[in-house]
């Protein structure tokens, strides 16, 4: 007989998470039958933890610690099934070594349910050979396949709840017991989430243009569209042969750049080509091409060449006629097409002439109504190129709105005047004034080219009436027509009495001063020397010459002279007896003053007449 396994007690940890389970209902026995040694197991849901399957322990050995297993209560069959022989062998056996174990005193269960949890904390026994299929076939299945049948009795239920497992047990949600107090209110039904904005697709594609032609490939190139939406994933180019309605799409994947090239086409193919931008919500309205492409290699593409004169405004006087000549190029033929301000051109106000190098526009006469924007564009195929040409018509203005006399003072009028209703297509560059006589009625023109709109008119003469008038001025000329002042001015007759302003006379006195003085001189018997000094002085001063202090009289030998302050002494033909200090004196009411000087008069020595 083997030996008696020591039975261990489940640690209190793996106790406190089983979960107290009901206990199963007592199926009704059924009346005997004969059943075959093993019944097949009824259909069953599936055990919440299924227990795996253990080997028995050897003979002598100490059986190994085994984890006790969460027990599930498993529900009762449909169908009542006869007990098998395996089941009547395995129920005694579970009774004997089932051990009581402390039930959790914070849960308190039936007493049906008490010896299925006394039961799941105790270890198995050793069971013997014959016996051990038996156990195996009535422990739980494995937890890939359905459960068996449930056992029709409290011991079948017991023994299978008390099989031990090799495995960790599985921790079962707590359910209280019938008539035991909740613990904790019943959780909230979760909200259902908010669900996501549905996905907006973008706008069309803009500005799809071709960028280049051959006979192989067409390149277009557009621009992003306007509003986005939800994202852009990608751009998918699409194109559609003349006359059919199967559109192709030719990248395989979404392209991001804004150019594509459509290769591999064949020559003579015309195109309807279109661009789709795609994002999470879907397509976009399609951006199609204006015209058809035709696959062909562009010989010379279009250019128009603007003479220099027509680069800025063309400005022609009303009446005058216009001849535009413009050159253009391109292969093959370009098709040339004239509109202004956007609008076709009237060819009964308009002449467009073109030939294969050049287009002509003409006007035999001008008015203000030819004036405009207009754009000649020349096109091969997709390709085209624009010039623009300003055309202004201009005439002469009419006069201004009205003139007004403001004021009138003394010799002086004030005038102001409004700038013109009809300018003559373009801008007024002054104006001219005129005023006119009321004796003679002849106008005469007072400013002109003048920019202003006010002027003060002067110099009028006393006594007289006058009218006034104004005249506007651009670039063709003055104006047809002008303006008069509804009213004239008068010069008013005033006495002028005059008094000229008294100035205080300045006095001139002054005592004689001499500003040069006399100068001592060296003269020769026989020869005429001249004794010369300046003065000056208020009243004039008299002079007087004197030779050694003496007063020279009336001698014929020395001769004076007094010219604008200049005073000389000429001595005709001195001889050894003139030389002296030769004085010059000059006195007036104020004072006087006096200068003189040293004469020396020298000898000739004739050494010839010495010898003799």
């Amino acid at each position: 007989m083997p030996a008696k396994p020591v039975i261990k007690k489940a640690p209190a940890k793996a106790a406190k998470k089983a979960a107290p389970a009901p206990a199963p209902e007592p199926a009704p026995e059924p009346a005997p039958e004969p059943a075959p040694a093993e019944a097949p197991p009824a259909e069953a849901p599936p055990a919440e933890a299924a227990p795996a399957e253990t080997a028995p322990p050897a003979e002598g050995a100490p059986p190994a610690e085994a984890a006790p297993a969460e027990a599930a209560p498993a529900p009762p069959a449909e169908e009542p099934a006869a007990p098998s022989e395996a089941d009547a062998t395995v129920a005694p056996a579970a009774e004997e070594i089932t051990a009581p174990a402390p039930a959790e005193p914070e849960k308190p269960a039936d007493a049906s349910e008490a010896p299925a949890a006394e039961e799941t904390n105790a270890a198995p026994p050793a069971a013997p050979e014959s016996e051990a299929p038996a156990v195996a076939q009535a422990t739980a299945p494995a937890a890939e396949e359905p459960a068996a049948a449930a056992p029709e009795t409290p011991a079948d239920a017991a023994a299978v709840a008390a099989a031990p497992s090799s495995e960790e047990p599985a921790a079962a949600p707590e359910v209280p017991a019938e008539g035991a107090p909740a613990d904790a209110p019943p959780a909230e039904e979760p909200k259902a989430p908010t669900p996501p904005p549905p996905e907006v697709p973008t706008s069309e594609p803009l500005n799809l243009t071709v960028e280049d032609v051959n006979d192989t490939s067409v390149t277009i190139k557009w621009r992003p569209p306007e509003n986005i939406g939800s994202g852009l994933d990608g751009y998918a180019v699409e194109y559609c042969k003349d006359q059919t309605t199967d559109w192709v799409v030719v990248n395989a994947e979404l392209t991001p750049a804004n150019r594509f090239v459509i290769k591999d086409l064949t020559t003579g193919d015309i195109l309807h080509i279109r661009v789709v931008s795609v994002n999470l919500g879907g397509r976009s309205p399609p951006a199609v091409l204006a015209d058809p492409v035709i696959v062909r290699e562009i010989v010379d593409r279009p250019k128009i060449r603007v003479p220099r004169y027509l680069r800025a405004r063309l400005v022609k006087k009303v009446g005058e006629k216009v001849n535009v000549v413009i050159p253009f190029s391109g292969k093959p033929k370009p098709v040339v097409t004239w509109t202004k301000d956007g609008q076709p051109l009237d060819p009964k106000k308009v002449n467009i002439r073109n030939t294969d190098r050049d287009s002509i526009l003409f006007i035999r006469q001008s008015e203000r109504d030819h004036s405009g924007k207009y754009e000649m564009c020349v096109k091969v195929d997709s390709f085209e190129d624009r010039a623009t040409i300003i055309l202004q018509i201009v005439e002469l203005p009419g006069p201004p709105t009205t003139v007004k006399l403001v004021d009138t003072w003394g010799f002086n009028v004030a005038l102001e005047w409004t700038p013109p209703k009809d300018s003559g297509n373009t801008e007024i560059t002054g104006y001219t004034i005129q005023k006119a006589d009321k004796k003679t009625g002849d106008w005469f023109t007072v400013l002109e080219h003048y920019h202003r709109l006010n002027a003060t008119i002067s110099d009028l003469i006393m006594g007289n009436t006058y009218s006034f008038r104004v005249l506007a001025e651009n670039k063709v000329g003055l104006s047809e027509e002008a303006t008069i002042a509804k009213t004239t001015a008068y010069i008013q007759k005033t006495g002028i009495n005059y008094q000229p302003p008294e100035y205080k006379e300045h006095d001139f006195s002054e005592a004689p001063k001499f500003t040069t003085p006399l100068s001592d001189r060296a003269a020769t018997v026989g020869y005429t020397t001249k004794l010369l000094c300046a003065v000056r002085g208020c009243p004039k001063p008299k002079i007087e010459w004197m030779k050694n202090s003496m007063i020279i009289g009336e001698d014929p030998k020395f001769r004076m002279i007094n010219h604008q302050g200049i005073c000389s002494l000429e001595i005709r033909k001195p001889s050894s007896f003139d030389g002296g200090v030769y004085t010059c004196r000059a006195k007036n009411a104020h004072g006087e003053a006096t200068v003189a000087c040293k004469l020396e008069v020298k000898q000739v020595i004739n050494p010839d007449a010495e010898k003799k």
